[in-house]
């Protein structure tokens, strides 16, 4: 299992949300490209970046933060947060960015994910925000009535390889992850699954490993000093 450090961006200031509230926010650095390195120097080889400010209203406001992050990290950037057309896919990519990821407009349409995933391949990620039951979209602002089981089999169906799921009750609460909404995801579905949202301690680390996912995603557990990033990633290893 994999783990990706995250960054979310706001204001070019790398924060996080108490479940996905926007109102209640955390300001952890100034300077979020350091942070990157920090996750390198402490054995990270990835890194998962989410743009809350384009996730909110689309558009790509911290676009040349990342490419810095990217080129300056050297890890493998997995990005999110208004991707809403070929246009922005094809920017991101061509700028170095190993893997976006479709949130809204996987939601709205199905036909974009499938032209996106025949050309970029496993280079595209859908997020599955999950309140519950139901996908979030919008940066979290509005809840949609799609189930995430059966968005999750269109995904595959449209040829998506990895989804980033996150259980939006846990993000940023530290108490924990939907230990059973991931391992029904990885039984039910050949796509590698990434979970996010609620890892608090490496025990959580463990229980997620044992869930047959890919990948965990670890944010205010690491800013918080309540896991050691280099810990997480041997004990995933």
């Amino acid at each position: 299992m994999l783990i990706f450090p995250a960054i979310d961006l706001y204001g070019s200031c790398a924060v996080r949300l108490f479940r996905g509230d926007y109102a209640q926010k955390t300001v952890y650095s100034a300077d979020p490209a350091s942070v990157a390195a920090d996750f390198a120097r402490l054995g990270a080889r990835q890194a998962h970046i989410v743009d809350l400010e384009g996730a909110k209203t689309g558009g790509t406001p911290h676009f040349g933060l990342i490419c810095r992050i990217r080129s300056e990290s050297g890890l493998f950037l997995e990005v999110g947060g208004g991707i809403r057309n070929a246009e922005t896919v094809r920017k991101y990519i061509e700028a170095g960015i190993d893997r976006v990821i479709l949130g809204t407009a996987a939601v709205s349409d199905e036909n974009f994910v499938r032209e996106m995933t025949g050309r970029y391949g496993d280079k595209i990620a859908v997020g599955a925000d999950v309140r519950d039951g139901k996908v979030a979209v919008r940066g979290w602002t509005e809840t949609t009535e799609s189930d995430v089981f059966d968005f999750c089999g269109r995904m595959q169906d449209a040829g998506v390889k990895t989804v980033i799921c996150t259980d939006i009750s846990k993000d940023g609460a530290m108490r924990g992850t939907n230990l059973e909404l991931y391992r029904k995801l990885t039984e039910t579905f050949s796509m590698d699954i990434i979970a996010s949202g609620g890892v608090s301690a490496l025990s959580d680390v463990l229980s997620l490993k044992e869930t047959g996912v890919s990948g965990a995603i670890i944010g205010k557990a690491y800013y918080s000093g309540a896991v050691s990033l280099a810990e997480a990633i041997e004990v995933a290893r």
